[in-house]
């Protein structure tokens, strides 16, 4: 689950010492989880069933990071994670103080380098060539990997779709327009855009996989989809009438929204538009979530609102800003259940420890993006504003 280090980590809990470590352990344990109102080896969506005394040390020194690892391990179950991920952060859920020290020195360890260079970039990739044929399974049929806009829908596709067509309003394209795509993943915004508004599309993924499946998809389209990071764009000749990026600013880092925001102006015509499309959280911090970093997204940060309006700073005008965040819960929720109905075909290629830690992953973040943690916005930005004023599209 994406959680916001300051918010989850109010309150005070003592580590357990001495020769009944074991049941102070587990009543710290029962502490921690009593705000919100869940149970151990009770029944219902507000339960837990531990399966092993394990969990209670484990959280007890790493915070939710120890309780995720242990859900992975297999040491304990419960029917609806995302229901109680939303429950825990709602209640706002004191985290302990180990896991306090971890988020600490994760920040500490975020200001001595820059953990999205781009040597440790190339790290991001791992996650995204996991195999095609998994993104496939649980992801909509354009492969659509962010937000959904479920305002008219009632399928992923019809709400992908939705997402993609509003993307493509907002930024007002008109046919025969040169889009720069970065981050394009598999080409799902290029497909819909050079498809619907006839418009040519230029994208950049760091994923080799991401690449050719989407060059596959894009077959016969004015889209050219190549593998390059956002950094080299700086010497791009090229100046498109508008620019777009979609679920990527969250691998960028603290230490570089100021230089992304310069390339994509220099990408950019003087009378263009950008829109950002990225989940954020609520307060700045330069910690990141331990666990995501360590199993799903590798030097992975989320950005927060002050943090993006400072990197935009003389560089391009803030024209409007629109929350979906809500939408994502419902996004996600429809992938565990693709992934879950999936599974057995996808079992013997990943093994039963990937499929818990997908599920804590997906379901997790429901949880997250329900309790209002974490939030998905679009961002429009112009070189110098929009004589008249930009008119908002929702």
């Amino acid at each position: 689950m994406w959680l916001s280090p300051s918010e989850s980590s109010r309150g005070t809990l003592d580590r357990p010492r001495g020769s009944r470590a074991g049941s102070r352990a587990k009543q710290l344990f029962e502490e921690l989880l009593r705000p919100a109102g869940i149970e151990i080896d009770g029944r219902g969506p507000l339960s837990v069933q531990v399966h092993s005394d394990e969990v209670y040390e484990m959280t007890l020194a790493r915070g939710f990071t120890g309780l995720r690892e242990a859900y992975v391990d297999g040491l304990w179950d419960a029917s609806h994670l995302d229901v109680l991920t939303d429950r825990l952060l709602s209640a706002r859920v004191p985290i302990p103080w180990a896991g306090r020290v971890e988020l600490a020195l994760g920040a500490v360890s975020s200001r001595l380098r820059n953990r999205q260079s781009p040597r440790r970039n190339t790290q991001s990739r791992r996650h995204y060539d996991l195999g095609n044929d998994l993104y496939r399974a649980f992801l909509d049929r354009r492969m659509a990997y962010s937000c959904a806009y479920w305002k008219d829908a009632k399928t992923l596709d019809e709400a992908q779709e939705a997402k993609l067509d509003l993307v493509c309003r907002k930024l007002g394209l008109e046919k025969g327009m040169r889009v720069l795509d970065i981050g394009c993943g598999w080409g799902s915004f290029a497909k819909f855009a050079a498809e619907r508004y006839g418009v040519t599309v230029d994208g950049v993924t760091i994923s080799r996989e991401q690449m050719r499946l989407g060059t596959e998809m894009c077959k016969g389209l004015p889209v050219t989809l190549r593998v390059q990071d956002y950094r080299d764009l700086r010497h791009a000749k090229e100046r498109y009438e508008r620019v777009v990026s979609i679920g990527m600013f969250e691998h960028v880092g603290y230490k570089n929204y100021r230089a992304y925001m310069k390339i994509a102006r220099g990408c950019l015509a003087d009378d263009g538009l950008f829109l950002l499309h990225t989940i954020g959280r609520n307060e700045s911090t330069k910690s990141f979530d331990v666990w995501m970093n360590e199993n799903v997204f590798p030097n992975a940060m989320l950005p927060s609102a002050a943090q993006i309006a400072t990197a935009c700073e003389k560089t391009m005008i803030l024209e409007d800003w629109h929350n979906i965040g809500s939408h994502y819960d419902p996004t996600l929720m429809s992938w565990f259940e693709n992934f879950d109905r999936a599974w057995p075909r996808l079992q013997s290629t990943y093994g039963d420890r990937f499929y818990r830690m997908w599920k804590c992953y997906l379901l997790t973040c429901a949880g997250s993006f329900r309790a209002r943690k974490n939030h998905a916005w679009q961002i429009v930005l112009s070189p110098f504003g929009v004589r008249g004023g930009y008119h908002a599209v929702r």
